[in-house]
């Protein structure tokens, strides 16, 4: 899949951010899954969630490539040309214990 994506030779390896949705864990709001961003290590949650940090993070720094990252997931979508990719063994350990809110 990864030849659908423009963008896909631009995933850098990333330190999440935050133990769960970064701007969620200030506010106290819950979350139902977990994104990062493969550009920068930012951890938003996903659009079934309340708040969708994850395209919030997107549309404010053009961000283009994410992980599912709760577990991860093996996983990745480009916002921009709308396409899984398979990011096989490049997935991005937990710095440690997610918390759950659903």
């Amino acid at each position: 899949m990864a030849d659908e994506c423009r963008h896909a030779g631009d995933i850098k390896d990333v330190t999440p951010s935050a133990l769960g949705c970064e701007e969620c864990l200030k506010s106290g709001s819950q979350w139902v899954h977990l994104r990062l961003c493969r550009t920068c290590g930012h951890v938003g949650c996903c659009d079934d969630s309340p708040n969708r940090h994850a395209t919030k993070h997107f549309h404010a720094t053009r961000h283009p490539i994410i992980e599912g990252y709760d577990p991860p997931e093996g996983w990745g979508w480009c916002y921009v040309d709308e396409v899984f990719l398979d990011l096989g063994d490049r997935t991005t350990p937990q710095n440690g214990p997610i918390p759950r809110f659903y």
